[in-house]
């Protein structure tokens, strides 16, 4: 009940009542345009446009319809999902038109030489691994077995395997954080 007496008074112009309702109104704007935009610096954006959007529109707010916060939820939805729609447009019309011109939105050759760096340093820094480590690495993460499920297939306890994981991720780490 207090929003809407509030959002009455903001209505008549009172910056005090605007100053409390937006204290009481602004977490759950933040919130509800949070969830829905996901970004968290574009949903503040977003949420001072809805709050910016309640001062100038708190004349159009029926009480009869429904409660004050429900309103201003509701345009915080609104507004939130009117910019998801248009970030996804924006990014549609940039795909359009890249393959409209011909050229690809990255550059292919690029990318294909990185990744190939990338895998050819990472074998390296497997090789300077143990070879018990360097199996217990290759079955987690590329062969995509679990902790429980290596020390199986090894015959060996779990607490040795995950000895041989942290040391061998530690190294792995080492190799490929002073190559980078």
């Amino acid at each position: 009940m207090e929003a809407e007496k509030l959002l009455l008074r903001v209505a008549g112009g009172d910056h005090n009542a605007f100053e409390d309702l937006y204290g009481l109104v602004s977490g759950p704007v933040f919130g509800l345009v949070k969830r829905v935009v996901r970004d968290p610096a574009q949903s503040e954006e977003v949420a001072q446009e809805v709050l910016l959007e309640m001062w100038r529109s708190a004349g159009r707010f029926d009480p009869g319809k429904g409660s004050a916060l429900s309103w201003i939820l509701t345009l915080a939805h609104r507004r939130a999902v009117d910019r998801v729609r248009s970030a996804r447009a924006a990014g549609e019309r940039e795909q359009r038109e890249a393959l409209r011109a011909g050229t690809p939105a990255f550059d292919q050759v690029a990318e294909e030489v990185e990744a190939g760096l990338e895998r050819e340093l990472v074998r390296r820094c497997l090789d300077r691994l143990t070879a018990l480590q360097r199996q217990s690495v290759t079955l987690a993460y590329y062969d995509g077995y679990t902790y429980r499920e290596v020390a199986e297939r090894l015959s060996l306890p779990l607490g040795t395997v995950k000895t041989r994981m942290r040391d061998g991720l530690t190294r792995l780490r080492q190799c490929l954080g002073g190559a980078a």
